[in-house]
């Protein structure tokens, strides 16, 4: 019954409110899934129903023991996910938003690469490329040399053989240009990757899971050429697909015209049962939340007359009203109304012709004694006897 109170007295800023959390939510999901991050999500997610609960249902110890844990679970979180926070802030970043930062441009060096990758892989060399796109990569890798050049077969070729003291570690491209060499990446935290992925691959995927940023492996093994890009590693066959996926992904960002109408079918088809179950959960959580909300009310209620004098006759006003704005908690704020709040006057010192009397909160008897009164109009009304 107090959910259905809750609901019925739902504000415009309450909808937006949920709306935003949904927003947000459904955008956290998204950049997190498959991820340990993701995982760990869940589990809060879990605790902070439970905590919820034992709230709602008045369980002293078991909200000790949780509001005890949260504090400390605040601290650990900020230091095992720092990676993934940075990220959230960054993706939320206006100035990139508006594409301040530049992109490389899909220029002539990408055909002559991608032969010089292949060419690696024919000779059973391994080798670890990362090309450099929106997110900057620097802060992910460590030990790096500098070194200037064109990525050209032959100078991938002299510092991927294994006689250079350069060759172990990955290549950093930027903007068409090798800036940088014998980089080390972090190392994919994911247990249940395939066997026969060496420690290349597994860097190549650490390098993805934090930023944009495109990876080439090239396996030593076996003599396969791989692209890593959003947390995913996948197979080349040949250096054509290769050159077409990296020119795509160095591309600048050019929107499509599309109607509004394209937009509002696409954001309601386009993976709607997540969207509609985050929808719910988020309305879930609120309303479990909201009765501990402060709230404030306003209403008209009748005021009722009380000890008039037999000889005394009310001329005006005949039926007056008064509005009351009260303040306490949404689960016993948002239950009032003029059937169960009482205004009453005393006019036991009523005398014929006008007398003006005071509104006060003593006259307004609420059902529940968590409600305070906060305002009155009017603070006082003018009667007529007779």
């Amino acid at each position: 019954m107090q959910f259905f109170y809750i609901v019925a007295n739902l504000r415009f800023a309450d909808i937006l409110d949920i709306l935003f959390l949904t927003i947000l939510s459904y955008h956290l999901y998204l950049w997190f899934r498959g991820t340990k991050a993701y995982r760990a999500l869940i589990g809060l997610l879990v605790l902070g129903v439970a905590f919820t609960l034992a709230r709602t249902w008045g369980l002293f110890l078991t909200t000790w023991v949780f509001q005890i844990f949260w504090q400390v679970l605040i601290i650990l979180l900020i230091i095992l996910f720092q990676s993934e926070i940075r990220q959230v802030l960054e993706r939320v970043n206006p100035l990139q938003a508006i594409s301040l930062r530049k992109i490389s441009l899909p220029e002539k060096w990408v055909p002559g690469f991608t032969q010089g990758v292949f060419s690696l892989a024919k000779r059973a060399i391994g080798a670890l490329i990362i090309i450099e796109r929106q997110d900057r990569v620097e802060e992910f890798i460590t030990e790096g040399q500098y070194l200037e050049g064109e990525p050209s077969p032959e100078l991938l070729l002299s510092i991927f053989q294994k006689e250079s003291p350069l060759h172990d570690g990955a290549v950093l491209i930027q903007r068409g240009h090798i800036t940088q060499v014998a980089c080390y990446l972090p190392l994919s935290p994911e247990s249940d990757l395939p066997k026969e992925w060496g420690t290349r691959h597994r860097a190549a995927l650490g390098l993805t899971e934090r930023c944009d940023a495109l990876v080439i492996v090239v396996s030593e093994e076996r003599g396969e050429v791989s692209i890593g890009a959003s947390k995913k590693i996948s197979p080349m066959e040949n250096p054509q697909r290769l050159s077409e996926l990296i020119t795509e992904a160095i591309r600048p960002y050019s929107p499509q015209r599309i109607t509004w109408q394209e937009r509002l079918r696409s954001f309601l088809t386009m993976r709607w049962q997540i969207k509609l179950g985050t929808l719910c959960l988020v309305s879930i959580l609120w309303l479990l939340l909201a009765g501990q909300q402060d709230f404030e009310a306003t209403f008209s209620v009748p005021l009722e007359i009380k000890d008039l004098p037999p000889t005394m006759q009310i001329i005006e006003p005949l039926n007056p009203r008064v509005k009351i704005k009260v303040r306490g908690l949404r689960k016993d704020a948002s239950i009032l109304s003029e059937k169960n709040v009482l205004a009453q006057i005393d006019l036991s010192s009523a005398g014929p012709g006008k007398t003006t009397f005071p509104i006060r909160r003593e006259h307004i008897r609420l059902s529940n004694e968590g409600i305070y009164v906060v305002n009155i109009e009017p603070h006082q009304i003018e009667f007529k006897f007779k």
